[in-house]
């Protein structure tokens, strides 16, 4: 199991930004959130929900910091999360199999550094 730090209450409107770029970019990982289309449509729609509670006034900045912390455990890889907070990829923090190691390791590169655009940190 992948460990996130949790997301700040006063960096809660950056994370909410950069993870619904992120979410419905296409180049990035996130527009296909590691499962296939149904998962990647209930994550953009609970990241929807959760940012509509927030700039809607329905929950509190904490509340929804918490919320976003489970969403980010939910759907996101160790490797994403530290691109997202900034601090590169941890090498080996996904896992491939060694088929094509070319093409395994070139593409969650690729993929990591489209994401590295909507970093938070």
């Amino acid at each position: 199991m992948a460990v996130y730090g949790g997301i700040q209450a006063h960096e809660l409107e950056r994370w909410l930004n950069a993870l619904t770029n992120a979410a419905y970019d296409r180049r990035c990982p996130l527009s296909k959130v590691h499962g296939g289309n149904a998962r990647a449509r209930t994550a953009r729609q609970d990241l929807l929900y959760l940012a509509h509670g927030f700039r809607g006034g329905e929950r509190s900045r904490e509340a929804v910091a918490d919320a976003l912390g489970g969403w980010c455990q939910r759907y996101l890889t160790e490797a994403e999360w530290y691109v997202l907070v900034g601090g590169g990829h941890k090498s080996g923090a996904r896992s491939y199999t060694a088929t094509s190691v070319d093409t395994a390791q070139k593409e969650p590169d690729q993929a990591l550094e489209i994401l590295m655009q909507h970093r938070v940190g």
